[in-house]
């Protein structure tokens, strides 16, 4: 059982060059196969904290790996998008380049003033989370931006700027930390309290 949480880990990341490999030989036709890939590596992504907590093997090296699958996992969705839809995607440049701005962002903060990677799994990045879930959906299944893509792009600003902030608040580099609001507690003195969102 203490294996299942890396298992399930290694599954996603597999997942990644699978999908990549999908949409770039096979395109529009493997659709449909690729979305259901995506679920399935939310459902690990899910099931992996869970079991972790449970059998009592959740640490910072999980989290942190965890997290950088997230990472490729999710940039494989991209990629996979431009491949199948490459005019679509050019045409939202933009939104997209806000997105990898953000994200360097919080690398390069976090590297700057704790030496490693950021690793919060906050609750908007969570919502965020979902929310591209339902924007690759569109993207991939129907070939659209529109409502999804927009609200993916909004949420995913706000979320990595209480990602930022966070960095910048806490004493300390710690993973799990559901917010910049937590983070302004734990650097106050007060006693951190775990919250459990998806995994």
């Amino acid at each position: 059982m203490k294996k299942i949480p890396y298992l399930l880990i290694a599954t996603r990341f597999l997942l990644a060059p699978v999908i990549l490999s999908l949409a770039y030989f096979k395109g529009v036709e493997a659709s449909v196969l690729i979305l259901m890939l995506m679920y399935f590596g939310l459902l690990t992504d899910i099931f992996d904290g869970i079991i972790a907590r449970k059998v009592g093997v959740s640490s910072e090296k999980l989290r942190r790996l965890d997290s950088q699958t997230d990472l490729i996992f999710w940039l494989s969705l991209g990629f996979a998008s431009y491949f199948l839809n490459p005019d679509l995607i050019k045409n939202e440049w933009l939104g997209i380049l806000i997105i990898f701005v953000m994200e360097a962002l919080c690398y390069i903060v976090s590297i700057w003033k704790f030496g490693k990677e950021t690793c919060t799994h906050a609750f908007l990045s969570k919502m965020w989370g979902l929310s591209l879930l339902v924007a690759f959906t569109y993207l991939i299944g129907f070939q659209q931006t529109g409502w999804a893509f927009y609200l993916t792009v909004g949420l995913g600003f706000i979320s990595h700027i209480d990602v930022i902030l966070i960095i910048l608040i806490l004493p300390k580099w710690q993973y799990d930390v559901p917010s910049s609001y937590h983070a302004w507690k734990i650097r106050c003195g007060k006693q951190r309290k775990k919250t459990v969102f998806f995994n």
